[in-house]
């Protein structure tokens, strides 16, 4: 029996609901059927090898990279559960190259959903913490089956993200413009139950996530920055920082949420054509939104991620994200060496104050 002092999602969307009433309710079936999938998720991913879930699946996905057996059931498991309620006009995956098409024998809605149904699969053989992303946009045609074209919106234009983290217990996290809320997964109940409202990241940090082994690719600003933190408390930064990666993109955001720091994945100079490495509808503008609710922000380095105007469906982003403070700062130094190389060695006594006036 729930306590009643417990609130459901179901119970939350309702509530949020009423705050419009002109809202038909679409976006809360649309948001509880996708809370259905990452549920019959969680469950494929905590049985893993006892059901032959883990290793390759011997495919790839749009983008050339190796699926995962994970990945396409994952997918599987979003476009059943989504198809039939009535609520999109068309959805977009990390595994489909082209927009997933609403069979006709299920009405079509206002909605579009996008998403990357297992984020980090690379780490469930080895049992690290993996999830899923989720963005809703409005559909350009409502009722109307949506064309590549309608899914090409800012991040500005979020209805609502979220994501859902598969870990020692599966939360789904999300904002609908009002906050970021989280809610942990009851075993017993199957529901999820609201366990962290109003989520926040703290302004100050002392951690920050990078993949140093792409360090000899890194730009200049990228560079400074982390030579500043590694310094440690004689640094230009007076104080220590603690280095972190585990990548998956959620477990990184659930924590910078959870208590604070900095994720980095940046554009680097491996290939000059690629802007970065991560997907810009299904991967950064969710979490950009969510940061952003929760008082961090998120940028591509040289300007805010939810800005970019996306000009294909599988676009890649550098993406920067965290607390406020620590991206005005990583900001700056791509302003700084937009136009020339690197000149500060690691451990340069020189900060962020300093190499204003210099510049």
């Amino acid at each position: 029996m729930l306590a009643p002092n417990k609130t459901t999602l179901t119970q939350f969307l309702i509530e949020e609901r009423r705050r419009h009433p002109a809202a038909s309710g679409e976006l809360n079936a649309l948001i509880l059927e996708v809370a259905l999938a990452c549920k019959a998720i969680a469950k494929a991913v905590a049985h893993g090898a006892l059901a032959g879930m883990l290793g390759e699946a011997g495919s790839t996905n749009s983008q050339g990279d190796a699926q995962r057996r994970l990945d396409v059931v994952a997918n599987q498991i979003f476009v059943r559960g989504t198809e039939w309620g009535g609520s999109l006009a068309g959805m977009v995956s990390e595994e489909l190259e082209a927009p997933y098409v609403i069979p006709a024998r299920y009405p079509k809605g206002k909605y579009l959903l996008v998403f990357d149904p297992l984020d980090g699969s690379s780490n469930v053989d080895v049992n690290v913490a993996v999830g899923s992303i989720f963005s809703i946009l409005h559909a350009a045609r409502p009722e109307e089956e949506a064309r590549v074209e309608d899914f090409l919106q800012p991040g500005t234009r979020q209805v609502c993200a979220g994501y859902a983290i598969y870990g020692p217990a599966t939360m789904l996290v999300l904002t609908v413009g009002t906050g970021v809320h989280g809610f942990t997964l009851d075993p017993q109940l199957a529901e999820f139950i609201l366990t962290h409202p109003r989520l926040g990241i703290p302004e100050q940090t002392s951690e920050f996530a990078i993949n140093a082994s792409n360090s000899r690719f890194w730009q200049p600003a990228v560079k400074r920055y982390v030579d500043e933190c590694l310094a440690g408390r004689s640094g230009p930064r007076g104080k220590d920082f603690n280095m972190r990666w585990i990548a998956s993109l959620v477990a990184e955001a659930h924590r910078i949420l959870m208590r604070g720091g900095m994720f980095m994945y940046p554009r680097d100079n491996r290939d000059p054509g690629r802007p970065g490495r991560l997907r810009l509808l299904y991967e950064a503008n969710p979490i950009a939104l969510i940061v952003e609710q929760a008082g961090g922000a998120a940028t591509t380095g040289y300007r805010r991620v939810l800005e970019v105007p996306p000009a294909e469906l599988h676009q890649r982003t550098g993406f920067m994200f965290g607390a406020r403070a620590e991206i005005e700062r990583v900001e700056h130094y791509h302003r700084m060496y937009n136009e020339r190389e690197y000149d500060a060695p690691l451990f340069s006594p020189r900060g962020l104050f300093r190499a204003s006036a210099e510049a």
